[in-house]
């Protein structure tokens, strides 16, 4: 009688320890078992069910979360699609690396304005910006992780006295 009684308190705490998993649902349909930590601004620190390591996520690649303990459900970001160029708007431009986690490298990607050049500094930057957009749009990418963001002014630049914006990113995806 006695293991039976064990085995009953033994079974019931492992139902419990399991339903006090917290479930990560990812935009690109994977599910994280777990335990929640922290979730910031742009992140989500957890750990693994059954490890001691932290890991982080991007907000961008988690759809929503589910709490073990509570049942409570929080949704966590809109997954952005982008069928195109056209949808370049879309495109969201990050410059941490930790906002990127959990999404998939894709190519790298390149805007600039032409040589010659005759924009303000900020209508040349958005020109640039623009282009950036367009390209990773165009790979079906709603995210670039920016490496580089360059201006060059005067004739020392190009030789045609304009000035010229060159800003260089990785695209990814769910």
């Amino acid at each position: 009688m006695k293991k039976l009684i064990l085995f009953c308190v033994f079974l019931f705490s492992v139902s419990l320890a399991s339903a006090q998993v917290d479930v990560i649902t990812k935009h690109s349909g994977e599910v994280i078992k777990g335990k929640v930590l922290k979730v910031e601004e742009f992140t989500i620190v957890f750990k693994y069910d059954g490890e001691d390591a932290e890991n982080t996520i991007s907000k961008y690649a988690v759809q929503k979360i589910v709490y073990g303990k509570s049942g409570r459900v929080e949704d966590i970001s809109d997954k952005i699609i982008v069928n195109g160029e056209d949808d370049w708007e879309k495109v969201v431009i990050v410059e941490d690396k930790a906002y990127i986690a959990g999404l998939k490298k894709v190519d790298e990607v390149r805007g600039k304005t032409g040589l010659i050049n005759y924009h303000t500094g900020n209508t040349g930057d958005k020109k640039a910006e623009k282009k950036l957009k367009m390209a990773a749009a165009a790979m079906g990418c709603p995210f670039i992780l920016q490496t580089a963001d360059k201006s060059t002014v005067g004739s020392s630049s190009n030789g045609l006295g304009g000035s010229q914006n060159i800003k260089k990113g990785v695209a990814y995806k769910y």
